[in-house]
């Protein structure tokens, strides 16, 4: 007698177990971390449904969607049931999520303290293995009128093109700047380059009229602040 298999495909499921239909009819705020990666990969293997096996997924990260996002193709492939196909998607949506968080901040921008540059800047550089260095243009009312990377990789005052930053904040009305970069490291300790980029730009700045309001050294979850630390 052949062994009857199961099948643990979404359109399978008891109309209540169903996460699509669930966002459908309860709304997305109703379904959990594990139920939306669920939608995505839309099946389990043999042994778990599509929830259970992200329910595990994100155990493996302790249920962290920023730590989700970092995973590569290869980690998340190592759990069975989910193939390049799905290790894209998940990787694909978490992108979004970043792209969109980072696009809002942008757009209701203004600058109020070092916190809200963080803010700005963290889903942008804050989870990078390697260091960024970024400048942010504002106006006199503190609002972002741009942002720029200047320099991808490990930072020296050699990688400061000064007369692009100025450039730049000619071109774009800015009458202050803001330094941010990030050490993957963790480590929230400013090095002698650090310091020197600040007053290399802080001064270069001044004749132009344009301050250095602060530079910030972010991480994953925090940050240091310049201007905060009296150090400008």
């Amino acid at each position: 007698m052949q062994e009857k298999t199961t099948s643990f495909s979404i359109k399978n499921w008891s109309q209540d177990d169903r996460p699509r239909e669930k966002l459908l009819h309860k709304g997305k705020a109703a379904l959990s971390d594990a139920e939306l990666v669920a939608i995505l990969i839309g099946s389990g293997n043999r042994e778990e449904s599509a929830v259970d096996l992200c329910k595990r997924i994100l155990a493996s990260v302790e249920n962290n969607l920023s730590a989700l996002g970092k995973l590569s193709i290869n980690q998340l492939t190592e759990f069975k049931g989910i193939g390049e196909a799905k290790a894209i998607s998940i990787i694909a949506a978490l992108e979004l999520g970043r792209r969109r968080r980072s696009e809002e901040a942008l757009e209701k921008f203004k600058i109020t303290s070092s916190r809200s540059v963080f803010e700005l800047m963290q889903p942008v550089i804050g989870e990078l293995e390697h260091e960024e260095f970024w400048i942010i243009y504002v106006n006199n009312s503190n609002k972002v009128l741009q942002k720029n990377q200047l320099s991808k990789g490990g930072i020296t005052g050699t990688l400061v093109d000064v007369r692009l930053v100025l450039k730049t904040a000619l071109e774009v009305g800015a009458t202050a700047l803001i330094l941010a970069h990030n050490h993957p490291s963790g480590t929230l300790k400013p090095s002698e380059a650090d310091k020197q980029i600040t007053q290399k730009l802080k001064h270069a700045a001044q004749s132009l009229d344009i301050k250095v309001l602060d530079h910030l050294i972010i991480t994953e979850k925090a940050y240091f602040s310049f201007a905060d630390e009296s150090l400008l």
